[in-house]
C-alpha cells in the first residue's frame, strides 16, 4: 500500500451537497478500489479538502480519483506521498 494525498476543490454544485453521508460514500469508494481512508481535512487555501489514504498503487489512485470527482463534483488533484523517515533512507542512496 502507498500513501496518496486527494487535494479537492469544491465546485459551486459540490457545495450543495455536503454532508457526512457523502463523506461515508467517498470513504466507501476508495475501500471499492483496495484502498483505506487514513485521515480526511477541510482546508483553507488553494485546497478546499484534502484525503489521506492508503492505495494499492498508481492505477487504484487514478480510479479513485475519478469515481470520487463523479461521485462528488470535487475536483481532484492527487499525489503520491511518503514518510519523511523513508524519504530519508532514499535521500541517503543518492
Amino acid at each position: 500500500m502507498s500513501t496518496y494525498f486527494f487535494f479537492g476543490c469544491y465546485s459551486e454544485n459540490a457545495l450543495k451537497e455536503i454532508s457526512a453521508k457523502r463523506t461515508e460514500k467517498a470513504a466507501a469508494t476508495i475501500q471499492k478500489f483496495g484502498g483505506q481512508v487514513k485521515s480526511v481535512y477541510a482546508t483553507l487555501g488553494e485546497h478546499d479538502l484534502v484525503i489521506i489514504a492508503d492505495v494499492p498503487g498508481t492505477e487504484q489512485a487514478m480510479q479513485c480519483s475519478l469515481a470520487l470527482h463523479k461521485l462528488t463534483g470535487i475536483a481532484f488533484t492527487t499525489a503520491p506521498a511518503v514518510s519523511v523517515e523513508q524519504f530519508d533512507k532514499l535521500a541517503a542512496q543518492v
